[in-house]
């Protein structure tokens, strides 16, 4: 699994590569419209498309003229379940941290200057 995820975050740490996957979570289309909206040359547009296409994140196909281009969702859930375990693992660090504070505050001593914003402006009530 590490293999191909190594390919996926490959794949994904390009914005113009980012894009065309934006593009084809909305439906299959061409290699032609894909290429569209970016300022580059059909050659450099196809090796994004074979970046995507290593990673397993698209499909093409050969349909007579048209080449068209789908999303292929399964290496973007096995990279959401892997971040997700992270995700768990720093929300627990962040509430257990968020505990400790509460028991700091709670024992501390008062402080006014930490009760009143203005009391270090030098304004008297």
């Amino acid at each position: 699994m590490q293999d191909h995820l190594t390919a996926t975050f490959a794949a994904l740490a390009d914005p113009t590569r980012r894009a065309i996957l934006a593009r084809l979570a909305l439906g299959e289309t061409s290699v032609t419209e894909l290429a569209k909206p970016f300022d580059m040359s059909m050659p450099a547009v196809s090796k994004h498309l074979k970046v995507l296409e290593r990673a397993g994140l698209i499909v093409r196909g050969r349909e007579a003229q048209w080449r068209p281009c789908r999303l292929e969702a399964a290496p973007l859930q096995q990279a959401a379940s892997w971040i997700e375990d992270y995700r768990r693992f720093w929300s627990a660090h962040v509430d257990a941290l968020e505990r400790h504070l509460d028991r700091m505050a709670q024992a501390a001593p008062e402080d006014p200057k930490l009760q009143d914003p203005n009391s270090d402006k030098g304004e008297t009530k």
